[in-house]
């Protein structure tokens, strides 16, 4: 089962990567969900680099209590801090092949609060 999940999220993934692609005036926003964690990064493609990074496990984060969503959120709204930081205000949303659902829609919801737009 668990198999078949994982290689429909890597079909679903590539057809978004075919569409969405980051440059260093707009770069790619990639989310990645693990069972106890969530990541963020911006991303430039045309070089091929890790712009800024945030996750749940940041100090900060980790440190508040909450749900697993109300991190999240607290997650999206640290990559916008981190963008802001390098003149970045537009990004492309990569949901990595997640449903625009629950803890990756937090990330976005945070990013946007935090002044990113996409």
């Amino acid at each position: 089962m668990s198999n078949l999940k994982s290689l429909r999220r890597a079909k679903i993934r590539h057809t978004i990567r075919t569409k969405v692609s980051g440059t260093t005036q707009k770069p790619r926003l990639a989310v990645f969900r693990s069972n106890t964690d969530i990541y963020a990064q911006l991303i430039d493609d045309s070089k091929g680099v890790t712009i800024a990074a945030a996750s749940s496990k940041d100090k900060d984060i980790a440190a508040q209590t909450g749900t697993k969503s109300e991190k999240s959120k607290l997650v999206g709204s640290a990559i916008a801090r981190k963008a802001t930081e390098l003149n970045v205000t537009e990004v492309v949303f990569d949901r990595g092949g997640y449903l625009y659902h629950g803890r990756v829609k937090a990330v976005a919801d945070g990013a946007r609060e935090g002044g990113l737009k996409f």
